[in-house]
């Protein structure tokens, strides 16, 4: 029997790879001669860069670089085989950077994420898949592209603040001083929301309110977005606020779509391209995937319902889903090509005993899964 197990981390217990090798033991517990593939995968949120550090065979880089608020951190980013650098927007410029007192919308830079691209391009990265999920900022990505060498500059030519409030002030923009290994670059770019950079659906209106602004923040910060894609329109001739995505991670696509080519396209797609799971699937019986908590929103873009659907494209193959918890409209998931669900928990337990057990509840229920396959003689060992 052939098992494929594409799991994500089961966030604040177990990483992706924790959870594609308990699964693995598990297997081999109730099936000793079963042979098994592991990719640990992500959705091209946090995780990411461990998922394909780990499915690929890469490594981390760590850079000296500067959190949301501008303190000095250590941040990583992925080095892949084949050259390219994998990198999270939440690495140097996420929400979980922050206490939630401290989080600051309007001040908030992604010039930390620009520090991570610079280190990759000036160690002749031509390639960077980036990550938008988890950003603590609402800046259009002009922290960003100003760690790139681009000057934002106000009417009297000085170069402007960080935050987004501040690109309310802006009058021009200059490239003169773009890296000069910047050229040649392009990205991909995982982002799974169509939301445009301003309007009642952009950064500030939906995702502001989670990174501390209040509704007057959000009417300045939305005022400010609008000014300034229309400056990209008028300087540099780039639409970039239109494109869908643009109002992800506060609008970072700003920051660099004037810049680089760039092409966008579904996380979760995005790392099972990478990984290969279209010729792994093709020799699966069994597809074993999960995440930490599986609900009716697993169906946005997650790990699940990803590999559930391109295993039922790719070869039709059973899809069993293991979770740390079920949540409201997990049966909803049915539809998209899981046939299973399980969760984890053995009992009436303290979210701490959860979280604290989380690796022995997973290899148990694995097995159960694995013994529950068995007595149906669905497959023959």
């Amino acid at each position: 029997m052939n098992i494929l197990i594409a799991a994500d981390s089961f966030k604040g217990s177990c990483s992706a790879r924790q959870v594609t090798d308990t699964i693995e033991r598990a297997a081999k517990n109730v099936i000793p001669d079963v042979t098994i593939t592991k990719i640990p995968v992500a959705d091209g949120g946090e995780g990411t860069v461990d998922a394909l550090v780990a499915a690929m065979k890469g490594t981390k880089v760590s850079v000296p670089a500067h959190d949301p608020l501008g303190r000095p951190i250590t941040a990583e980013y992925g080095l892949l085989p084949d050259g390219s650098a994998v990198i999270e927007t939440a690495a140097a410029s996420g929400l979980t950077l922050l206490k939630p007192e401290e989080r600051d919308a309007l001040h908030a830079s992604t010039f930390g994420t620009g520090e991570l691209i610079r280190h990759a391009l000036e160690h002749r990265v031509k390639k960077i898949i980036l990550g938008l999920g988890g950003s603590a900022t609402t800046d259009g990505g002009a922290g960003l592209a100003g760690a790139l060498g681009i000057s934002f500059l106000d009417k009297d030519g000085k170069e402007l603040e960080p935050g987004g409030v501040h690109l309310r002030e802006l009058a021009s923009i200059s490239t003169d001083g773009l890296l000069r290994e910047a050229a040649g670059c392009e990205f991909l770019v995982a982002c799974d929301v169509k939301n445009h950079l301003c309007g009642p659906l952009g950064a500030a209106a939906v995702f502001g309110p989670q990174k501390g602004a209040d509704e007057e923040q959000v009417k300045i910060l939305d005022a400010a977005l609008a000014h300034y894609a229309a400056v990209l329109k008028d300087k540099l001739h780039c639409a970039a606020a239109d494109t869908d995505g643009s109002g992800a991670a506060g609008g970072l696509l700003c920051g660099i779509l004037p810049y680089f080519p760039v092409t966008i396209c579904s996380g979760i797609d995005l790392v099972l391209d990478l990984t290969d799971f279209d010729e792994h699937v093709k020799q699966a019986d069994l597809v074993i995937t999960g995440e930490g908590r599986i609900d009716f929103q697993s169906a946005l873009g997650k790990v699940p319902v990803g590999v559930a659907e391109r295993a039922k494209k790719v070869r039709n193959v059973p899809v069993v889903a293991i979770a740390g918890a079920k949540g409201d409209g997990c049966e909803t998931l049915y539809d998209f090509g899981i046939d299973a669900i399980f969760d984890t928990v053995p009992g009436v337990m303290s979210l701490e005993d959860v979280m604290s057990h989380a690796e022995e509840n997973l290899l148990n229920t694995a097995e159960n899964v694995l013994r529950l396959f068995q007595i149906g003689n669905i497959f023959t060992f």
